[in-house]
């Protein structure tokens, strides 16, 4: 849609019933299925945690490097066995679903692309080479993102013309200060500057954005996703703040420190981000999964179905849909 119109009627038909673009409504569009994403972990780690920039991560990230949200495989059997097994481990696990004949490798523990080029090069390709994948999604840091993995990435664009690539970022948080508390390790020119390489070689990124950050106002979750529409970014993944156990942030909730937000304050601030957030922009996330055995707070984000549905029906009450506020730099109606 273009930037200079404004969303009018009812939801357009390729949003499949939704309120907003989401990323199932863009698979079926493009492949006329759902496509499922299956976990990889190619045992990498983070400038976050090998003392490169820090050892502790970042303040809400566990052990497992946001790996605690795979298909339920253990870490030690991911990281000893190649692409093709997981991929293979994945299958098997997903087959009970009605699924398509197509998956999403999804290369999500810790930096995926914090190792040398010659050994992302073959954890990539093996991806690739399946014939089961429909593409692959690149979870890492904007400041890993260097010259010469750019270049692997459009070489490899090139050689798989019939796949996707898609590298995700994690931003947070556009706000200085709460990018300092989390150790996020890296300003928002970084980011700035990782986004556009992106573009410039035609290669989708998606932005991770945290609402419910600690000293984050609606005003400050606001203005990230605002800022996220004057940006050539393809996606995006709104998250829920998870506290887990184990974690510096879940000390500093357990000293009371901070508040969760409640369902209904998520989902008014959810709605009114997703209100705001260009039509155009495919939302990838909505909530997010916090493993059961380590989440603190919120509790009531285990049931994920539930708080899609309740989203659904505040929308409906509301008579919201993505991007109607697009345009508007005022506070919203809804609230």
């Amino acid at each position: 849609m273009s930037k200079d119109r404004k969303p009018s009627g009812d939801c357009p038909a390729e949003w499949h019933g939704k309120p907003y673009y989401s990323l199932d409504a863009w698979c079926k569009n493009t492949y006329g299925e759902k496509l499922y994403k299956i976990a990889l972990d190619a045992g990498m780690t983070c400038p976050n945690r090998d003392g490169t920039l820090d050892t502790r991560g970042c303040i809400f990230c566990s052990a497992g490097g946001s790996g605690d949200f795979a298909i339920p495989v253990t870490r030690s059997y991911l990281s000893a066995h190649s692409m093709q097994e997981q991929l293979a481990a994945g299958r098997t696990l997903l087959s009970r679903k009605r699924t398509g004949q197509r998956y999403i490798a999804y290369f999500q523990a810790y930096t995926n692309t914090y190792a040398p080029v010659s050994y992302l090069e073959e954890v990539y390709t093996q991806a690739l080479a399946e014939k089961s994948t429909a593409g692959i999604s690149i979870a890492t840091r904007p400041d890993c993102l260097g010259p010469e993995v750019l270049l692997l990435l459009t070489r490899l664009r090139q050689a798989w013309p019939d796949k996707f690539i898609w590298v995700e970022l994690g931003l947070q948080t556009i706000h200085e200060d709460t990018a300092r508390y989390i150790r996020r390790g890296y300003p928002l020119s970084v980011f700035e500057s990782a986004a556009s390489s992106l573009r410039e070689r035609e290669i989708p990124s998606i932005v991770h954005v945290i609402l419910g950050l600690p000293g984050e106002s609606r005003t400050r979750m606001l203005e990230t996703v605002r800022y996220l529409n004057t940006l050539p970014v393809w996606g995006v993944k709104l998250q829920l703040l998870h506290v887990l156990s184990g974690t510096d942030l879940a000390e500093d909730y357990e000293r009371r420190l901070f508040d969760v937000l409640t369902q209904e304050e998520y989902l008014s601030i959810l709605t009114e981000c997703i209100a705001s957030l260009s039509p155009d922009k495919v939302i990838h996330r909505l909530t997010g999964d916090g493993p059961k055995e380590l989440l603190l707070a919120p509790l009531w984000s285990r049931n994920k179905r539930q708080v899609l549905n309740s989203l659904h029906h505040y929308m409906k009450l509301k008579h919201c849909r993505q991007g109607v506020n697009y345009h508007d730099t005022g506070t919203s109606d809804f609230i």
